[in-house]
């Protein structure tokens, strides 16, 4: 049996433990909770375009227990490499119009209206999937770019933020997310 120095075992078992320490803390950041970034303006003013840092809980994954209303993470369904932070507008055999702006007399003329009666209609969104739409509609991509998002790629629900762009006393900005959907 080989006895080893007791600098080298120092070594080895801080290793072991740093180890496991990410081993954990990747089993939780996978299964249970997640604290990351958001960039872009689409979710504007519910958080922020930069430095804002989402709170979102796992078990929610695959669409699990949300409702209209929630904000999610999700893959993005062109490039499951990029990530999606979303509001649910719809949910598994809601009717929902694809694009409301684009028909809309307000913003836009009578010709433009006939033009874009191609995005004027309705859809039922199919079992296993929602409609997302992000806060900030006229500088989001979302389910009217893409169409309906498959609850699989569903990562988990917001719940939380905070503000980063004062270094770590941003930290301390905390606020929750919460549903704001009324149903009148």
């Amino acid at each position: 049996m080989v006895i080893l120095p007791e600098s080298l075992r120092f070594v080895f078992s801080t290793l072991s433990w740093t180890l496991r320490a990410g081993c954990l803390a990747h089993i939780i950041h996978e299964n249970v909770y997640e604290f990351t970034e958001t960039r872009g303006e689409s979710m504007l003013p519910t958080v922020q375009n930069q430095n804002d840092y989402v709170h979102a809980f796992k078990k929610y994954n695959y669409g699990r227990d949300l409702d209209i209303g929630d904000c999610i993470v999700a893959m993005k369904p062109s490039d499951p490499s990029h990530r999606i932070c979303k509001r649910i507008t719809g949910m598994p055999g809601d009717i929902v119009l694809v694009d409301p702006s684009s028909s809309s007399d307000l913003t836009n003329s009578p010709n433009e209206v006939i033009q874009n009666d191609g995005f004027n209609k309705f859809i039922r969104i199919p079992d296993g999937h929602v409609w997302c739409t992000g806060d900030n509609l006229c500088h989001s991509l979302d389910s009217r770019s893409y169409g309906v998002l498959p609850m699989g790629l569903i990562t988990g629900k917001i719940v939380a933020a905070n503000s980063m762009g004062d270094g770590l006393r941003g930290f301390f900005n905390f606020r929750w997310i919460t549903n704001t959907f009324k149903d009148e």
